[in-house]
């Protein structure tokens, strides 16, 4: 990481908070018995947008004069966030996907009044892509989660579990390029976060290993959520200094994870939003009162 880069704090998630307030859902808390074990759900399925990046992409666009042109690459939820977030702020949004990026996503951004471009394989080659066309002056790149106001806007749903279940010891997030996890970390205090990636997008856990980002391969039914070829530089810088488990779960886990969201608690989630689930499943989420993020709802489950 450079050393010009100022990573977010706690008091950035505070004020993020009071900044995206008018606009953002404070989404509600599930307790709920599954398998004899009692575990809380953080509903951020029902955040506007359909998942948790409408927090990212409203503090960043909210956190200076407005550009009149707002520039984005995702694999779905956070181009569709920030087509939601211009619509209400009143500013253009293009949103660059890559050719495999869902229908379902892809439709989404569209009604939201955004321009849509796909271009590339993946989440990288649609970012680069972006990020020259926000040269034109006007125009301003947002990216979806190396970014310190990305970053603290994501914490806001963290502070939100804290205040709302002081004794909630481990909070379990998904994981993409990590904006969320990082996020997560500011706001909680001694707690522990368990990041859980598919085994076909292990960016984070890789780069845990290595000691600095590393490309990793992308390979999942989760991937249009968790697709990041490398966790981005802000988020690695906090996660490093965190009490941080890093957890891999298999395809076969997620959607069984999934399946059982809807037919125990009719949540519908997405994938990538089961993959806390799947892991708290499988008994590697510890504590003695987790809360695992369910963090998006961006699908058609007619194709699912």
């Amino acid at each position: 990481m450079t050393t010009r880069t100022q990573l977010p704090s706690a008091a950035d998630v505070l004020v993020a908070a009071d900044r995206i307030r008018p606009h953002a859902r404070r989404t509600p808390l599930l307790d709920v018995e599954i398998d004899g074990r009692r575990v809380l759900l953080k509903l951020e399925h029902l955040q506007r947008s359909g998942s948790f990046k409408l927090r990212g992409a409203l503090n960043a666009m909210l956190s200076g004069p407005l550009d009149d042109h707002i520039v984005t690459a995702s694999g779905g939820n956070h181009g569709l966030a920030v087509a939601t977030a211009a619509s209400l702020l009143g500013v253009q949004a293009t949103v660059y996907v890559p050719e495999p990026a869902p229908a379902a996503k892809a439709r989404r951004i569209e009604a939201a009044r955004a321009r849509l471009v796909r271009h590339g394989a993946d989440f990288a080659e649609a970012a680069l892509a972006a990020a020259a066309a926000a040269q034109q002056p006007g125009h301003r790149f947002l990216h979806p989660y190396d970014d310190p106001a990305v970053v603290a806007g994501q914490g806001t749903m963290a502070a939100e579990i804290v205040a709302d279940a002081p004794d909630v010891d481990v909070i379990a997030v998904a994981v993409g390029g990590g904006g969320l996890a990082a996020g997560t970390a500011l706001p909680i205090g001694g707690r522990r976060i368990v990041a859980v990636e598919p085994e076909g997008c292990p960016c984070l856990h890789d780069a845990l290993a290595a000691g600095t980002p590393v490309d990793a391969a992308v390979t999942s039914v989760a991937a249009s959520a968790t697709g990041a070829t490398r966790v981005g530089e802000v988020p690695f810088g906090i996660l490093t200094s965190h009490d941080v488990a890093s957890v891999l779960v298999s395809d076969e886990q997620i959607l069984n994870a999934r399946d059982r969201l809807w037919e125990e608690c009719r949540i519908a989630a997405e994938p990538a939003a089961a993959a806390p689930f799947a892991a708290w499943l499988a008994d590697r989420v510890p504590g003695d009162r987790p809360c695992l993020v369910v963090c998006g709802a961006n699908t058609d489950w007619s194709a699912a």
